[in-house]
């Protein structure tokens, strides 16, 4: 039996709702994705501000929590019914909501994160049996609550004899590290620092907000990018750590872009140079975390978000991993803009099911658990 999921996120780039409509079936072992169709739909200009600047660490009363909290859901609920209109019958959605907040564990502090968009009011909305807040219950064992997304990538890309490396390049890059099948090796996975999130915030302070990120990283392609600006980045604490971890806008966000330019002001540097920094910054970060934490460097890494159409981050992470190819999961037969949707309609599917959805491996939870919360869908009200 197979069933129509429709796989809802806005990542940490907060470009806008990417939504995936899926059809599923089998389980784990056997698990079948068809990609029936995929679109983005962007924020309202006036909401997305309002988000970023919460990511910011901008105070909101409860009451005006409230409002972002049904505002998010209620663009949610229009991408889905735009599917849903296209391609009736739908029979469930998998929402991970805008994050609003991530805190990873400390010690012996459970980690929190906050996605804003109730699942409720997507379900209410759009009649459709609704499954959200997936990162809950994985922090309530003790894990970071990310990335979730390793398992899937794990049943639809896992190769046989090639070791591969998912890279997602969003606002926040995350790796998922595939050994070969034939290794008989455990699957990793963690937060590799900043994507795309301090090379936007440039380009929309550089533009005025004219421009809010760098098309095919066009501009920094203009630049040179500085060795010692780039290496005192690198010594950051994150980059160190080792995994399971986890991060967000609160480490890698206004606040650090601020300290990389004033960090910049001590080198003679063009606007372009900047943003060639920062891209290289992106790149080292994740060419590093390979070498330090994995086994081996992969034969492929296949890049994933909207960040794998900045061709001149692509070719800076290929410099960087010589002997690896670099490609994108288009090219292994994944659509690279909607990998994240697909994921989470699979974590909605797989919750439907009754089946755990996290790595233990991946998050450093003390169990595997279901994740997400099932809200039933009701009659549609305008």
């Amino acid at each position: 039996m197979s069933l129509r999921v429709i796989g809802l996120i806005s990542g940490t780039s907060v470009d806008g709702i990417d939504a995936a409509l899926v059809e599923l079936s089998g389980s784990q072992a056997d698990l079948q994705v068809n990609l029936l169709q995929g679109e983005t739909y962007p924020y309202p200009a006036a909401l997305r501000s309002q988000i970023l600047d919460v990511c910011a660490g901008e105070p909101l009363s409860m009451s005006a929590l409230a409002e972002l909290d049904d505002a998010i859901a209620e663009v949610f609920a229009a991408a889905a019914l735009n599917l849903q209109a296209k391609h009736a019958p739908v029979d469930l959605i998998g929402s991970h909501g805008q994050t609003a907040y991530h805190r990873p564990p400390q010690g012996a502090t459970l980690g929190y994160s906050l996605q804003l968009g109730r699942g409720a009011l997507i379900a209410h909305r759009t009649g459709i049996t609704t499954i959200s807040n997936f990162r809950a219950a994985d922090l309530a064992v003790g894990g970071q609550g990310a990335p979730l997304v390793p398992p899937v990538d794990a049943c639809l890309l896992r190769h046989d004899q090639l070791d591969r490396c998912l890279q997602n390049l969003g606002g926040i890059g995350n790796v998922t590290y595939l050994p070969a099948q034939s290794r008989g090796e455990p699957i990793c996975g963690w937060d590799t620092g900043p994507g795309n999130a301090l090379i936007d915030l440039a380009v929309s302070q550089f533009t005025s907000g004219a421009q809010t990120f760098d098309r095919n990283g066009a501009w920094a392609a203009q630049g040179m990018p500085c060795t010692a600006l780039v290496n005192r980045w690198m010594e950051h604490p994150f980059f160190q750590q080792a995994p399971p971890k986890s991060t967000g806008r609160e480490l890698f966000g206004v606040d650090y872009l601020h300290q990389c330019l004033q960090d910049a002001s001590a080198y003679p540097l063009s606007q372009a140079d900047i943003l060639a920094s920062l891209t290289e910054l992106t790149a080292a970060s994740i060419v590093e975390s390979y070498r330090r934490f994995l086994p081996r460097l992969p034969a492929q890494v296949a890049l994933c978000g909207g960040g794998s159409h900045n061709t001149y981050l692509q070719q800076r992470l290929q410099a960087n991993l010589e002997s690896t190819q670099v490609c994108s999961t288009d090219d292994l037969g994944l659509n690279a803009d909607f990998k994240e949707a697909i994921a989470f309609a699979v974590l909605a599917y797989w919750r439907y099911q009754g089946l755990p959805g996290n790595l233990p491996e991946v998050t450093g939870a003390n169990c595997p658990v279901l994740l997400g919360e099932i809200h039933q869908g009701g009659a549609y009200s305008a």
